[in-house]
């Protein structure tokens, strides 16, 4: 923005020719952030900035008096959309240049960019794709080819998209830093990149193949999560075992024999997904999973102890016991299931304990409260 801020009195208090500002942080007074929330890119305006708006009873020290009006000229030069691409608010991407359309990446796309990175006192570590006749910089998102702020960023592009990219540490080198071309990252550095998004090649989607090419796609996905999981990568393991089932979800149209594959794939996946939830302390999920693979094989055992497993983490006893009861008249012998009976009984005593001991606690006060109010009876009689 450009503003110039004065008393009623026509006393210069403050002015900027040009200023920069998150609306979320605000500049010289509140009144400016919301004013910005209603203005048009061009527009100027007169505000007349009530105390509550401006300094309240306090002012500002040797520029504005307690309790006083204001009138500011504003003028919204620009602005740029600044969005958190992660949850915790570790990689925040800010627009320079707005993209084209509405595509962008998906996970598996080959992504093409005219890249920078700086450390945060303006060293260069890396610059690609910007030198005439330099190929772009090139990698397949959701491959940990990049740092993990820089993948996830991309896929919230679009073509022809600037963007400034903040990157915490957890989201960047981490902890040991790492040697690039033009410079090192030290251990625990935030970094920035600037970004151009020159061109992208989707992964293909479900919608656009044929159905031997969805089983094709379900098959790979499925055995790329295998690796990531064996690798101790459950979450992006996860997402692979999700999409394999997603490209054979709806499979009405398919011949017999590609049912029959189908119906393979899909509990595969689901039960391998289901794992992954396990170890991810998502026991929701994993039940839910479960239950999709129980309702295409209701004497899968394997479903039925891994729901167990996710009803014995949220306390629902009764159906815990349910499944493993049901896995075991399948397979007597099998140890995973007779072993996971072994911790539920050990979880069913431990409840009954704290029972014994909640209502134990629960009758003593009460028998001491129904002996206090009948000496207090007698007391009053007396």
């Amino acid at each position: 923005v450009k503003y110039e801020a004065k008393l009623e009195d026509g006393t210069l208090v403050d002015a900027s020719d040009g200023v920069e500002f998150t609306v979320k942080d605000g500049h010289f007074c509140p009144a400016i952030s919301k004013a910005v929330k209603t203005m048009k890119k061009g527009e100027k305006v007169l505000l007349t900035v009530k105390p509550q708006y401006g300094f309240g009873d306090e002012g500002k020290p040797t520029a504005v008096p307690p309790n006083a009006t204001l009138s500011i000229t504003l003028e919204l030069v620009s602005w740029k959309t600044v969005s958190n691409v992660t949850d915790d608010k570790k990689v925040v991407k800010k627009i320079l240049v707005e993209g084209q359309g509405y595509e962008k990446p998906n996970d598996g796309a080959v992504v093409r960019l005219k890249l920078s990175g700086k450390l945060q006192d303006g060293t260069l570590f890396v610059k690609k794709g910007h030198g005439e006749g330099e190929e772009l910089f090139e990698f397949r998102t959701d491959e940990e080819q990049v740092i993990e702020g820089l993948d996830r960023a991309v896929i919230t592009m679009k073509k022809g998209e600037v963007a400034q990219l903040t990157i915490s540490p957890e989201y960047a080198f981490g902890p040991t830093g790492s040697k690039q071309e033009l410079a090192d990252v030290p251990p625990n550095a935030t970094v920035h990149y600037e970004v151009e998004l020159v061109s992208f090649d989707k992964e293909k989607e479900s919608w656009d193949m044929s159905t031997p090419e969805k089983i094709e796609a379900a098959g790979k996905k499925k055995e790329e999560g295998n690796v990531l999981f064996k690798a101790g990568k459950y979450t992006r393991a996860s997402k692979r075992y999700e999409k394999a089932a997603k490209y054979i979800e709806y499979d009405t149209s398919f011949s017999d024999d590609e049912k029959k594959q189908s119906k393979a794939l899909k509990v595969t996946c689901n039960l391998n997904n289901a794992a992954c939830k396990l170890k991810l302390k998502e026991y929701k999920e994993a039940e839910k999973l479960c239950t999709k693979v129980l309702e295409i094989e209701s004497r899968n055992v394997k479903a039925l102890y891994r729901r167990a497993q996710s009803y014995i983490n949220t306390a629902d006893l009764e159906l815990a016991e349910s499944d493993i009861k049901k896995a075991l008249e399948i397979e007597p012998d099998n140890r995973e299931v007779k072993s996971e009976y072994k911790i539920l009984k050990e979880k069913v005593k431990e409840y009954n304990k704290k029972d014994a001991k909640f209502y134990g606690n629960m009758f003593a006060k009460l028998n001491k409260t129904t002996q206090s109010g009948e000496a207090m009876t007698i007391d009053s009689k007396a």
